[in-house]
């Protein structure tokens, strides 16, 4: 129990060490860090940064392509946090490599099975949208320009080292 608790702890690390490398890569020349929440998961503080430019969500998940529903429930929650918060900043999700992440939010998955794990989320959904969106599709293609997907292997290549793309078994 206690290695698993000590286990546990490796994301929060990851999540916090992750921000902390990234964050002077990415902050414009007089931005100002208003908000910080360095442990991955529910922290109390609505965004993962907080500047005075912009909100921003961070995902350091190795994407693989194939069945993630955990990790796509988590970035469509994220995507979905970003859209409907009222801000004129900019609203900004990181994720290592875009491929996997654009081609879920293109995808024809059920809303509801999406968002069947938070019913909270769902609730709010709901209310906002009713029957209005069916898949992730429809919504992302009526939020996809307020959020902007940003590829954390733009700002630190390095990561690229660490988190190789997976082997597709096509390449020689």
């Amino acid at each position: 129990l206690t290695l698993k608790a000590s286990a546990s702890q490796v994301n929060v690390l990851i999540h916090a060490l992750g921000i902390l490398l990234v964050a002077p890569a990415i902050l414009g020349e007089g931005e100002k860090v208003l908000s910080l929440s360095l442990g991955a998961g529910n922290t109390g503080k609505p965004f993962d940064l907080e500047t005075t430019q912009r909100v921003a969500q961070f995902k350091f998940i190795q994407w693989k392509g194939g069945s993630e529903t955990i990790r796509q429930n988590s970035l469509f929650k994220d995507f979905y946090l970003l859209s409907e918060h009222n801000t004129p900043k900019a609203k900004e999700l990181f994720v290592i490599g875009t491929e996997y992440p654009l081609k879920f939010f293109q995808c024809g998955r059920a809303l509801k099975s999406v968002l069947s794990r938070d019913n909270k989320l769902w609730a709010d959904f709901q209310h906002r949208y009713d029957q209005r969106f069916l898949v992730v599709s429809d919504y992302y293609s009526f939020r996809k320009n307020g959020v902007l997907i940003r590829d954390l292997l733009d700002f630190l290549p390095s990561l690229g080292q660490i988190c190789p793309p997976e082997d597709d078994g096509e390449s020689p």
